[in-house]
């Protein structure tokens, strides 16, 4: 499987020293009553502040049902933890999509097998037709002749995971 071995690699990205001040602005910001840490409803207010979304249920009890057991509540640490690692997912889906929209000249929201043919062309102009075609069947999931953002997202994911 092509993605399999050449799949995306999200890169290990650390924030500069100003977003982790800033992070920790957030962090005192929210901790209401200086307690030292985030109780879930001052979680969710800190990523609306930073990200700029209200956190789901599911991501805020998955949040919170991976801190230490112990603690009352969301530490700095874990805070700045799980801020770069949002931070991170964030700029590797905006990686995706912008090997996307280079792929989708046409802007159509879609990718054919001439928009593969052309972009391994420019990158890879050696490449036999028969890879770039079995590619394509690849990373068209329903076999449709048209691949959408989903299921390119879903392509790069796959090639990480499988690495």
């Amino acid at each position: 499987m092509f993605f399999s071995q050449a799949g995306a690699r999200p890169r290990t990205w650390q924030p500069s020293p100003s977003e982790h001040k800033q992070w920790g602005k957030v962090f005192k910001a929210c901790d209401e009553d200086n307690k030292g840490y985030l109780s879930r409803e001052d979680f969710k207010v800190a990523i609306v502040m930073l990200f700029g979304y209200k956190p789901s249920k599911i991501e805020a009890d998955s949040v919170m049902s991976s801190i230490n057991p112990n603690s009352s509540g969301i530490l700095l640490e874990e805070f700045l933890n799980i801020v770069r690692k949002k931070k991170e997912a964030q700029l590797y889906w905006n990686e995706i999509r912008h090997i996307f929209t280079a792929f989708d000249r046409h802007y159509r929201g879609y990718l054919t097998l001439e928009d593969f043919e052309k972009a391994f062309r420019q990158v890879a102009p050696k490449l036999p037709e028969r890879i770039i075609l079995e590619v394509f069947r690849e990373v068209d999931q329903d076999s449709d002749g048209l691949v959408s953002f989903k299921d390119f997202e879903y392509a790069m994911n796959y090639g990480q995971n499988e690495a």
